[in-house]
């Protein structure tokens, strides 16, 4: 036995080793392969290998099996192994451990715990490969095609736009499945969330709110008769009266743009639409209530609430979903100068309430304010807000979810399901009448633009000023501020701006349109 341990160290390579550098000129041009093995049930140490990867063993004799007993210990889940040269058409092959096989919804955890573990073992291997320069990684769907789909294309998006030494492009395709749709879908799940990082992730100066809005025409032009883009100029806001958008926006040089999308995808015209609204500020300085220079470069995605909402709307109508939405995204950016709004100031919003500015820096709610009163002029069947808004939100849940506030038990129902489903989580907080009368209760104006108390509750009382700008029975506000950033808490996400929670988002609106 030790004879073979050592024949196969020639051929086995853990995840956590450096790649064999000898390997890389024949591995150009060449596929690799992603194969998922379950732990077994029980106190049985070992491993069932999935469908795919038992055919696979299968053509070669046994050989994968046999070498994955004498590897070392188990694959644990999310951990990956590289065999090399053991099939003519894939030179390197990453077998990843999947955890158990019947895991599924974990009430304590709020997620499907099989879908996670597909999409974290997916990632690791397909990385471990790229690692590589393979240029075309054929993928085990591991029994849930579109959870694979969404790990290889999340595990492999890489910002490296604007340097020079770019890391090898790879494509993924199924391997050996039958659920083609599934993996297509999980493709354009993925893509969407990718589009929302690529947009978070880009430095202010090139993803200004001009080129913040070019860019999603430009990604909507190919589904053009289903969707209808208005480009709003600071004329029109100025029209539309809204005061509190124009208050943030005009302190910068970058002239503001609401954006305004139509997604048609129903046969009935008439139905009434789901209405996303999303915060974009695409750089935020605080204003003259300036932000502390450390990590404010951060702060180029603070319009992570428009760039899921845009993301979203792409996706579905990617996905050609059966639903009516509308997209709504206020982008300007938040600067001090000379015009900038000052401590003090108070303006007046779209509804005609007035607001008194003590905290610059708390603009978002602000620009949301006019857009959500807006957003009911179209009659929507539910109005959905997301917002980088209050770093109170990220001290209270971290990244582990979006935190919702909603005065619709229906809404939240809707949400939270789709949630479970996608693994990007949300979790309800509260909107008491506590919070509301401290941002009521202002000395010049009807509301305050920050708490009585100023930072206690800080993310309630953002939530109970948003509030004050809704009618509709449907509302719910989630604000994304914890879950911005990936640093190694999502396997499946590289360190950067996560894009979350563009994918909640869409299965939540499949889920309102499949459900009528």
């Amino acid at each position: 036995m030790q004879v073979v341990r050592n024949a196969v160290q020639t051929v086995v390579k853990k995840h956590f080793c450096r790649s064999f550098s000898a390997s890389q000129n024949h591995l150009q041009g060449r596929k690799g392969l992603v194969l998922g093995v379950f732990e077994k049930e029980g106190k049985e140490s070992g491993f069932h290998l999935t469908e795919s990867a038992a055919s696979f063993d299968q053509l070669l004799s046994g050989k994968l099996s046999d070498l994955l007993h004498v590897a070392g210990p188990g694959l644990k889940k999310g951990k990956g192994r590289i065999f090399y040269g053991i099939h003519q058409d894939f030179p390197c092959v990453a077998v990843v451990g999947l955890g158990k096989n019947t895991t599924g919804v974990c009430e304590f955890e709020n997620w499907d715990t099989r879908k996670e573990n597909i999409r974290q073992a997916v990632s690791a291997g397909c990385l471990l490969l790229q690692e590589l320069e393979v240029n075309c990684i054929e993928v085990d769907g591991c029994g849930d095609a579109q959870s694979a789909a969404e790990g290889a294309a999340l595990g492999l998006f890489r910002y490296d736009q604007l340097k020079s030494k770019k890391k090898t492009k790879v494509t993924t395709q199924l391997h050996r499945s039958a659920d083609m749709d599934g993996w297509r879908k999980g493709v354009l799940y993925a893509e969407g969330q990718n589009l929302a990082r690529l947009l978070m992730e880009a430095p202010a100066n090139y993803i200004t709110p001009t080129t913040f809005a070019n860019t999603i025409e430009e990604k909507l032009a190919p589904h053009a008769e289903r969707v209808t883009i208005n480009r709003r100029t600071q004329a029109w806001v100025e029209e539309q009266q809204m005061g509190a958008f124009l208050s943030v926006a005009k302190g910068s040089e970058e002239r503001p743009v609401f954006l305004e999308l139509h997604y048609n995808g129903s046969p009935d015209s008439k139905q009434p639409p789901l209405l996303l609204v999303g915060k974009g500020i695409t750089f935020d300085s605080g204003g003259i209530s300036l932000k502390p220079s450390l990590s404010m470069d951060e702060m180029r995605a603070d319009m992570g609430g428009a760039a899921t909402v845009c993301a979203s709307i792409v996706t579905a109508a990617a996905l050609k979903l059966p639903v009516n939405i509308i997209g709504l995204t206020p982008l300007c950016e938040n600067m001090p100068s000379g015009k900038a709004v000052k401590p003090g100031d108070v303006v007046r919003a779209k509804n005609g309430k007035t607001i008194q500015v003590d905290n610059t820096d708390a603009e978002g709610r602000l620009i949301l304010a006019d857009a959500l009163c807006y957003a009911h002029s179209f009659n929507p069947r539910a109005i959905v807000n997301v917002a980088t808004l209050t770093g109170a939100m990220d001290v209270a849940l971290g990244s582990a979810a979006t935190g919702v506030f909603t005065n619709s038990e229906w809404l939240w129902e809707q949400l939270h399901k789709a949630s479970v489903v996608t693994g990007d989580r949300v979790w309800r907080m509260p909107l008491f009448q506590h919070y509301s009368n401290q941002v009521t209760d202002s000395q010049l104006a009807d509301l305050n633009n920050i708490g009585k108390y100023s930072r206690s509750g800080g993310a309630c009382t953002a939530a109970a000023f948003l509030k004050e700008f809704v009618t509709s029975p449907h509302w719910a506000h989630l604000d994304i501020a914890g879950v911005m950033s990936n640093k190694d808490e999502i396997p499946y996400l590289r360190k950067g701006m996560s894009g979350r929670p563009t994918r909640t988002l869409v299965e939540f609106a499949a889920g309102l349109a499949h459900s009528g």
